[in-house]
């Protein structure tokens, strides 16, 4: 993909925000291989008991802002499934066509989650595509919102790339669908996914952790967010606080524990709703992770 696209981001067509919640029961959430470095030590490691009353918090934290929540059954033999933001990308267009695209994913682990998904967004309505495959090109893998987040309220794509997506997937989604993207290489293994270090509050403002990205990636941010909130290091690695969700433009739903993080975001108009996610942690995810937002 080439270089970010200049634009108003203003200028774009609107579109209405998701406000219903889709999250996956961690029946069967473990750590059981390592794909990212998170998981190194944390094999075996995790309370399940813990891990069911957290996100239980978490669902309940969304139902009190009075969205939707549905839930898709963890899968035996599926550990990460619990991370539904990785294996779709539900789209509504400017006319309010509903689709969804399904991922591709890098790891070989997590493929057959992606069929769970299919399913749930077929019997939603919704029009289900997967990505052409070309044997004969590298790459292609694609993580669904792990690396693809729209801008709030506008019909545009933020594309993450460099460890689980391939740059190439969003020129086809450009072309296919029209979404109009701007890619941000991501630069640092421990932010993985974009929505590890980029999360979009509102049309005006983001919150990120600025060492996740290279020198143009951090220009692009700043100049389609008229307000770009940094949160520091030691939050953003070891607590994930940009992996946080605002659902409304106000609310952020936030790891516990992110003080300094909470203190510029309560600066900057927004109300930080604390939950615990330490047991995701250990599997790197937090609260965007576990949850896909549809319409």
């Amino acid at each position: 993909m080439e270089t970010a696209p200049r634009f108003d981001v203003a200028s774009l067509p609107a579109i209405r925000q998701p406000d219903r919640v889709l999250m996956t029961t961690p029946d069967h959430f473990d750590v059981e291989y390592v794909i990212n470095p998170h998981m190194a030590g944390n094999v075996g490691a995790v309370d399940k008991a813990r891990a069911r009353a957290q996100w239980e918090e978490l669902r309940d934290t969304y139902e009190r802002l009075d969205l939707t929540v549905s839930t898709v059954a963890g899968a035996e033999g599926q550990p990460d499934m619990v991370f539904c933001a990785n294996q779709t990308l539900p789209y509504v267009k400017p006319g309010g066509s509903r689709g969804v695209v399904l991922s591709r994913m890098f790891a070989p682990q997590r493929r057959d989650e992606v069929p769970h998904y299919a399913r749930f967004f077929e019997s939603e309505g919704y029009r289900v595509d997967e990505l052409p495959f070309d044997p004969d090109a590298p790459g292609q893998s694609f993580e669904g919102m792990g690396d693809g987040l729209w801008h709030p309220g506008r019909f545009l794509l933020w594309g993450g790339y460099g460890f689980r997506t391939d740059s190439v997937v969003y020129d086809h989604l450009a072309d296919e669908y029209g979404f109009p993207v701007i890619p941000l290489r991501l630069t640092d293994p421990d932010f993985y996914h974009l929505d590890t270090c980029l999360a979009p509050l509102s049309e005006s403002t983001a919150l990120i952790y600025a060492g996740a990205f290279d020198a143009e990636g951090l220009d692009a941010i700043r100049e389609h967010f008229r307000h770009v909130i940094e949160a520091p290091e030691d939050e953003a690695r070891r607590l994930f606080a940009c992996n946080a969700h605002c659902p409304d433009g106000r609310h952020v739903i936030i790891q516990r524990g992110c003080q300094e993080t909470n203190h510029r975001l309560r600066s900057a108009g927004f109300d930080p709703i604390e939950v615990d996610t330490d047991e995701y942690l250990k599997s790197g995810g937090s609260v965007f992770c576990m949850k896909v937002m549809f319409w």
